[in-house]
């Protein structure tokens, strides 16, 4: 009965989480906020709880682009402007190496299981409060860049 129980369940990972509301409900959300930790993302998991996601931060607001290598489950994807704000939800499908574009500004991004950003009724323009974060660089800890400022382009992501 042991054996049965650790089917199908991944490996606890090494990232700091954080809980955080994101629509109707709240979410355990690991922290990728470097660069290694954003680029490995939710590869090469077969699952991930109901509640469960990952909080990408980047350092500045900038065009973002994700894609799903190495990615076997379905995702929706929220871009997430410097202040919180829902720039765009996006679902991606696995392995896809299309990217997929924030359409804005985006400082940070949210993955969760597919359908589920409709499931607590999330959409474009609702406010987000990013909740501390464990490096110290959540919304206070480094300025936005304002839309239509300088900055490097996107790619980033994973």
């Amino acid at each position: 009965a042991v054996a049965l129980l650790a089917i199908g369940c991944e490996p606890a990972s090494k990232l700091p989480t954080v809980q955080m509301q994101v629509g109707n409900d709240k979410f355990t959300l690991e922290v990728a906020d470097d660069d290694a930790s954003r680029e490995t993302g939710l590869m090469n998991r077969d699952s991930m709880g109901a509640r469960h996601g990952m909080l990408f931060v980047f350092d500045r607001e900038q065009p973002l682009n994700f894609w799903m290598k190495d990615t076997r489950i379905p995702l929706d994807i929220l871009f997430l402007d410097g202040r919180g704000r829902v720039v765009s939800i996006k679902t991606m499908k696995p392995f896809d190496l299309t990217p997929v574009p924030s359409d804005g500004m985006a400082r940070f991004a949210i993955e969760l299981n597919a359908g589920v950003a409709r499931e607590v009724n999330v959409g474009v323009g609702d406010a987000l409060t990013i909740p501390p974060l464990p490096h110290g660089n959540g919304p206070a800890s480094a300025p936005a860049t304002a839309p239509g400022a300088p900055g490097a382009p996107g790619g980033s992501g994973r």
